[in-house]
């Protein structure tokens, strides 16, 4: 063996990344004792910091041990290496975490049960079996729970519960799976269950709790439970008066409820499912997944789920067990439930039980609830997998707050986001945390919880922001703060436009530079010309756009009543069209009364906005195509629309000619008269649904070519149809465009923070500080 290999030398490292709260230092403290390796690890604010001295060769292996081998759910963004002086050492060991400066996002999202944990907890005889808050360094509660960096139990909500001898002793043991696991927790020294009935009296505690529990859901009782991120409302979905009382109760007439089944066999009884999802039914995210229903159980041996778990859909929101708790429950149930969030609809989800008990006491009739603190909300994620991958609609827990890498340092930013579906942003340095999914702001709670996830996430990371970046609508509760916290702060206020945050969200993922085509199609956003846009070709950069095509403009009577009248969006069109003529047509849809006054309306141009929504263009054609005249929730109508699509059709769409203008216009006049035309004639609704469809396949091409760029980004509500992304997608790529869209945000208004973020980060370099950077003029013809 060489000398060189075996001359002593003393490192000091920094790791980067996902490496608190996912078994870092318990990995590197053995690997480097493994070696005979002298030194210490220690948690920092910035990352983990290392310093380790032994051979040449050893400190060779041992650096590559941490690249290579780490635990799965740690994620190293960078390795600092520096040389130290050699000098006397001690056995590698552990040090106190350090805290102090600003933190780099460093939190890994809360990890579903481990399959070591859960054999624990379902095997008699097991100190923990039954036990509910069982965990390790592989899995349970983190982003929930953490209240600061470093992470350590002193600063997460687990500090209320001092370890027991026992846990003390697995703790300190370097050997066994829950070494410096911070929430690690027991049944003599960890948090407990409580059943209450609607009153607030205890009924029961512990295992007798759940047992209790289990049994009013299969009476048919509604349970508010107490899970990971916030309370979830628990029914079961296999009798139809339980689900229907849900409903009522919680105010959600039609919107499908989430589903939790035992196992993804049970999941495979009920679902068609293909291997990539189950592999993200099952990952440690364990989200919500969107999949193909069976007409009826694999097996006659489990119950059919009714009906009202989903109306009229096709597909299910499936999730399976995450914590040990649902696993307890699922398996005293045997059977499927109904989980969906702790709240009346469209309001954020209960964390604590006084506040659970308030607002939900006219939904659940008894509360299953814990006394291990909730730091933050954290719903569920929801999941559906493409031909091409995995893509997130609501990004929350198990991917909440993960950073995203953008390739260079900037600024500290903060992003506020929209004003549906509504997430905020932080960058700091080369990277973007995003919160967990916020919701709507269309409720004085939603917007409280928005500026709480604004401040909780500032003095998480101990961060002041250089910017603040918001949506260009001057309404929005979240410009509203944008513009309020700017003018307290004194640091500058960016406004982006809401369909360039959309393309950015993915140019930002993607880490495209120059300039893109992006077809931005979502329900409304401001216009550069105070109109409502929604069905838009912008040329872009990450500094400007350009409107290179848009849908034709029509209004919508009733403004914001539009939205859940699909028959206004309708008669806005063929108003359009026809004048006060269109009056006759729409009959079906309209009292005589209201028909005076919507043609009133029209004819002042009162309460009318000029929109291009694709959105509503969606809503409309549902409706002419006799699928929905009203809808109950956001995206029902377009919903409708796409699952109607027969795919036996013959290959044919319906004109959609854009005009030779710059920006050039997509007249749907030509397809409007088809459609109705067709329904009169008594064309199959699957052939009108598909046939409209396809025609916004060339409507795509034809932006594409106008603009003549190679690459192509599709972004917005609207390419959450699955049916309509890989439909334009394929006339894209066939045609030889390079097609990028959102994967690791939302296509919704839950990824716009992502692209304020880019926004702000470029405009910054060319503005000065000093005043309010205003809006780029978005030609718009």
């Amino acid at each position: 063996m060489s000398s060189d290999s075996q001359t002593q030398r003393r490192l000091g490292l920094v790791v980067h990344g996902v490496v608190q709260g996912v078994g870092f230092r318990p990995f590197v403290h053995r690997a480097a004792r493994s070696q005979g390796l002298g030194g210490s690890i220690r948690n920092t604010p910035q990352g983990v910091r290392i310093e380790v001295q032994g051979p040449n060769a050893e400190l060779e292996r041992f650096v590559d041990t941490i690249l290579r081998r780490h635990p799965p759910h740690a994620k190293i963004d960078r390795l600092e290496t520096e040389e130290l002086a050699v000098r006397p050492e001690n056995p590698f060991r552990i040090l106190d975490s350090e805290s102090g400066s600003a933190s780099k996002p460093a939190i890994p999202p809360d990890l579903a049960v481990c399959s070591e944990c859960l054999k624990e907890v379902t095997t008699p005889g097991e100190r923990r079996y039954r036990y509910p808050f069982t965990n390790c360094t592989h899995c349970g509660p983190r982003y929930s729970i953490v209240e600061g960096s470093p992470y350590d139990r002193e600063r997460t909500s687990m500090r209320a519960f001092p370890l027991c001898p026992a846990c003390r002793a697995e703790y300190e043991d370097s050997s066994d799976r829950r070494f410096h696991a911070q929430p690690i927790a027991c049944p003599t020294c960890g948090p407990q269950l409580t059943l209450l009935n609607a009153g607030g009296d205890v009924i029961a505690t512990k295992g007798a709790a759940l047992d209790v529990a289990c049994e009013w859901i299969r009476n048919g009782r509604i349970v508010a439970l107490k899970g990971l991120g916030g309370f979830q409302l628990v029914v079961d979905a296999t009798q139809d008066e339980a689900v229907q009382r849900l409903r009522a109760r919680k105010r959600r007439e039609e919107k499908p409820f989430a589903l939790m089944l035992a196992s993804l066999d049970a999941a495979r009884r009920y679902c068609v499912i293909s291997d990539e999802e189950a592999a993200v039914l099952t990952s440690p995210a364990c989200p919500i997944v969107l999949l193909q229903r069976r007409s009826a159980p694999a097996s006659g041996e489990l119950p059919p789920i009714v009906s009202s778990v989903a109306p009229g859909n096709p597909r299910l929101g499936v999730m399976l067990p995450n914590t040990p708790l649902h696993h307890l429950m699922m398996r005293e149930l045997l059977r499927p439930i109904v989980c969906t969030s702790g709240n009346v609809s469209e309001e954020p989800m209960c964390i604590e039980i006084d506040e659970a008990k308030e607002r939900l006491s006219g939904i659940a009739d008894a509360f299953l609830t814990h006394d291990r603190p909730i730091v933050r909300q954290v719903d569920d994620s929801v999941v559906r997998v493409s031909p091409d991958g995995p893509r997130l609609l609501r990004r929350a827990r198990g991917y909440a707050p993960m950073a995203i890498e953008l390739g260079s340092d900037g600024p500290p930013i903060l992003a506020v986001g929209g004003y549906l579906k509504n997430t905020v942003a932080l960058r700091i340095g080369s990277q973007v945390v995003l919160s967990q999914h916020v919701g709507d702001l269309d409720c004085a709670e939603g917007r409280t919880l928005c500026a709480r996830t604004i401040t909780d996430l500032l003095a998480f990371h101990g961060v002041s922001p250089a910017l603040v970046a918001c949506d260009a609508h001057p309404d929005y509760a979240s410009t509203q703060y944008a513009v309020q916290y700017a003018a307290a702060t004194g640091i500058p206020l960016i406004r982006v436009q809401h369909h360039h945050a959309h393309v950015l969200s993915v140019m930002a993922e993607h880490r495209l530079d120059g300039h893109v085509l992006g077809l931005a199609w979502d329900g409304s956003g401001f216009g550069a010309d105070g109109t409502v846009w929604g069905g838009e070709a912008l040329l872009c950069d990450a500094n400007e756009y350009r409107r290179v095509a848009h849908l034709r403009p029509f209004r919508l009577p009733g403004g914001e009543q539009a939205v859940r009248e699909p028959r206004r969006a309708a008669l806005g069109l063929l108003y359009e069209i026809m004048g006060d003529s269109a009056m006759e047509l729409v009959g079906r849809w309209f009292s005589p009364a209201e028909r005076r006054v919507l043609s009133a309306t029209l004819r002042r141009g009162v309460m009318c906005p000029v929109t291009t929504s694709m959105g509503r263009l969606f809503d409309a054609v549902a409706c002419l195509a006799g699928l929905c005249a009203r809808s109950s929730y956001e995206g029902q109508a377009a919903m409708a629309l796409e699952y109607a699509v027969d795919p036996q059709t013959p290959d044919r769409e319906y004109p959609l000619p854009l005009s030779g203008g710059d920006p050039a216009v997509a007249d749907w006049e030509p397809m409007v008269r088809r459609i109705v035309a067709d329904f009169r004639d008594g064309v199959p609704v699957g052939e009108v649904a598909a046939s409209f469809h396809a025609a916004l396949g060339i409507f795509a091409v034809e932006s594409a070519q106008r603009a003549a760029l190679p690459r192509v980004v599709l972004s917005g509500g609207c390419f959450q149809n699955a049916l309509l992304g890989e439909l334009v997608r394929s006339r894209l790529e066939n045609a030889g465009f390079q097609v990028f869209e959102n994967r690791l945000v939302p296509a919704n208004d839950g990824g716009l923070v992502l692209g304020q973020i880019l926004a702000a980060s470029v405009r910054s370099r060319t503005t000065p500080s000093t005043q309010e950077i205003p809006n780029v003029s978005g030609r718009s013809g």
